[in-house]
C-alpha cells in the first residue's frame, strides 16, 4: 500500500544540517510517510549521514555529478510513491506536527497544494527570528485560497509581499502526474515559484494555512546568499514563457502582473550587472555595463536611503537580519480574508 506522504530531500554538501532535517521528517506524527533523499554529487559526508539512519520508510539516492536542486527533486518526484509529496530543503526542518496538519486541512478544502507559514531562523540560534507571513505584510489568521494573480502580485523580487515561492506546499501526486508537472532543470534558484506556477495554470486548488509548521534556515553559503544575476536571467525567461501562453494571455489581470514581474527582473538585472563586478573589482566589465544601462546612476540614486539605512541596521544598531530575505522597512497591513 502506498505511503500517504513522500518527503523529498534533495541534499548538496550539507553534512551539518541534513541530520536534523532528515530526523524532523521521520519523527512526523504522521508515520505512514517514505522519505527520500537525493544527494546531488555531494563531497562531503552528506551520503554518509543520510546512510546512517537505519529507518525503513528511508531511501537515498545519489546523483554521481551535482544536476542542480530542481533536477534532484524531479528525480525523487519520479521515485516517490505517496498521495501527497512534501518538499523538505536539506538544511530546514519540520515541526513534528505538520505533515498530519497539512493532510488533514487539504483533506477538507479539496486542495492540490497547501502550504502553512514558514518560521526564518538564523544559522546557530535557537529561535525564529520572524516568519513568512509576519514579514509580508499581510495579515492573514484562517486559512484561505490562493488565486493565481495574487500569487504572482504579492511575490515581486526585491519587494515586500507574502512571497509565496518561498513556501513549500505539498503537493497532490495525482495531479502533477495527470498534468505532467515537474521543476525545470534549468532554473538553478527560485525554482519553488515557478513550479507553483506550472500548478497554478493549470488550475490547481492551492490553499494556505497561517500556522507556520516550517523551519526556514537561512546561513552563508546557501543559495540565498549566492549571485543573483542567474536566477534573475532565469526568472527573465521562465516569465517570458508563461506570458507566451493562451492561458496567460486570456487572462488580463495575470498578463499585468507577470509583465510587472518580468520588468521588475529586467530593472534588477540591469543594476547587479554593474554591481557584482564593482563588488569583485572588475572595473572593466563595470563601466562596460554603465555604458549599456545610462539609467544605472538614478537607479543606485534611488536605492541609495535603503542601501545606508541596512547598513546602520546591521553595523550600528547589530541587527544581524537587515540583510536577510526581507529588509526592515515599514509596510502597510492589510486583512485577507
Amino acid at each position: 500500500m502506498n505511503p500517504k506522504v513522500s518527503v523529498i530531500i534533495p541534499a548538496y554538501n550539507t553534512e551539518t544540517y541534513i541530520g536534523k532535517a532528515i530526523e524532523s521528517a521521520l519523527e512526523q506524527t504522521l508515520t505512514d510517510i517514505e522519505v527520500i533523499i537525493v544527494d546531488d554529487g555531494s563531497s562531503d559526508k552528506t551520503v554518509e549521514v543520510a546512510k546512517s539512519f537505519t529507518d525503513q520508510r528511508l531511501k537515498v539516492i545519489v546523483n554521481q555529478q551535482n544536476l542542480g536542486a530542481a533536477a534532484a527533486r524531479n528525480r525523487a518526484f519520479r521515485a516517490a510513491q505517496g498521495e501527497w509529496i512534501a518538499v523538505l530543503d536539506s538544511d530546514d526542518w519540520y515541526a513534528p506536527e505538520r505533515l498530519e496538519k497539512l493532510v488533514s486541512l487539504a483533506n477538507k478544502t479539496n486542495a492540490d497544494m497547501i502550504a502553512d507559514d514558514v518560521y526564518f531562523i538564523k544559522d546557530g540560534t535557537t529561535s525564529p527570528w520572524s516568519t513568512l507571513i509576519q514579514e509580508s505584510g499581510e495579515r492573514i489568521d484562517k486559512i484561505f485560497q490562493i488565486d493565481i494573480v495574487y500569487f504572482v502580485e504579492t511575490d515581486v523580487f526585491g519587494e515586500p509581499g507574502l512571497h509565496l515561492g518561498l513556501s513549500k506546499p505539498l503537493f497532490k501526486r495525482e495531479f502533477l502526474l495527470k498534468h505532467g508537472i515537474e521543476y525545470d532543470d534549468e532554473i538553478r534558484m527560485g525554482q519553488d515559484f515557478w513550479l507553483d506556477m506550472k500548478c497554478l495554470i493549470k488550475g490547481a486548488r492551492f490553499f494556505i494555512e497561517p500556522k507556520p509548521y516550517y523551519f526556514y534556515r537561512s546561513r552563508p553559503g546557501s543559495l540565498v546568499y549566492q549571485s543573483q544575476l542567474p536566477r534573475l536571467n532565469q526568472s527573465c525567461k521562465a516569465a517570458t514563457y508563461f506570458m507566451q501562453q493562451d492561458i496567460v494571455k486570456k487572462n488580463p489581470a495575470l498578463m499585468r502582473a507577470l509583465s510587472y514581474n518580468l520588468s521588475v527582473y529586467k530593472k534588477n538585472l540591469a543594476y547587479l550587472q554593474v554591481v557584482e563586478p564593482i563588488k569583485q573589482g572588475k572595473w572593466l566589465t563595470a563601466f562596460t555595463e554603465i555604458r549599456k544601462n545610462p539609467g544605472f546612476f538614478y537607479d543606485f540614486m534611488s536605492r541609495l536611503n535603503s542601501i545606508i539605512e541596512r547598513r546602520i541596521q546591521y553595523y550600528v544598531m547589530n541587527n544581524k537580519s537587515s540583510f536577510d530575505i526581507y529588509p526592515n522597512q515599514q509596510k502597510k497591513r492589510k486583512t485577507t480574508t
